[in-house]
């Protein structure tokens, strides 16, 4: 496994890795696109989404790019032998259009977004804003994880080769993302609490605009 950079996060020392597939038993994880976020000189940002695609019992699919990454993701997936038909789960961490922006290409799966759990036009009651885990089975389940936006959720990933796999969205914009995630933050303190509480549980975290991290425990 490739590692890239080391960095310091609070008081965790975390390395990127350039590796964006981590197969594990029964489910393996694949970074599809890595994220990225990129400011303009005319004082504008160019960003988009990772997506992450989780297989196993189930097909689970974690953020869908911006609109324009319509095309992309659906070669992506045939690369992989799937079509939108076979993607079980589609989580959107939060609702902004670079994580969300291919929703209607899965009709058929449930949908999480944020707190909202919907199979087609109905609405499954859940634990989330109260702080509870959403359960897709014994090895994958979806946290709330709000600061970024009031309703930001992460995919918890255990059985994988290296470990405990948080796929954070924006709870962590990159890497090194220190001087940078709390200008995009709703709610500094709030994200904070879950952005240590990550950094404690997980062993390799997917950003929302970057490369994995490991994070490597004292």
């Amino acid at each position: 496994m490739g590692e890239d950079l080391s960095v310091i996060c609070g008081h965790c020392k975390v390395i990127q890795l350039s590796e964006l597939d981590f197969p594990g038993h029964p489910y393996s994880a694949s970074v599809l696109k890595a994220g990225y976020c990129l400011s303009q000189t005319d004082g504008t940002f160019r960003a988009d989404g990772s997506i992450t695609l989780i297989t196993g019992p189930k097909n689970i699919l974690v953020d869908t790019g911006g609109p324009w990454d319509r095309d992309f993701l659906l070669l992506k997936l045939k690369e992989r032998g799937l079509a939108p038909g076979d993607v079980h789960v589609v989580v959107g961490t939060h609702g902004h259009s670079d994580h969300v922006g291919n929703l209607s290409l899965f009709p058929e799966a449930l949908i999480i977004v944020g707190y909202d759990i919907s199979e087609g036009d109905t609405y499954h009651s859940n634990r989330l804003a109260e702080g509870q885990a959403y359960t897709i089975d014994e090895h994958v389940c979806v946290v709330p994880t709000p600061g970024h936006t009031g309703q930001d959720v992460s995919v918890r990933l255990k059985g994988a080769s290296v470990g405990t796999l948080l796929v954070a969205g924006d709870l962590f914009e990159s890497c090194s993302d220190e001087d940078s995630w709390r200008e995009l933050s709703m709610n500094t303190a709030v994200q904070e609490t879950h952005r240590q509480e990550a950094l404690r549980t997980a062993d390799v975290i997917i950003p929302g605009h970057g490369f994995p991290f490991r994070i490597i425990k004292s």
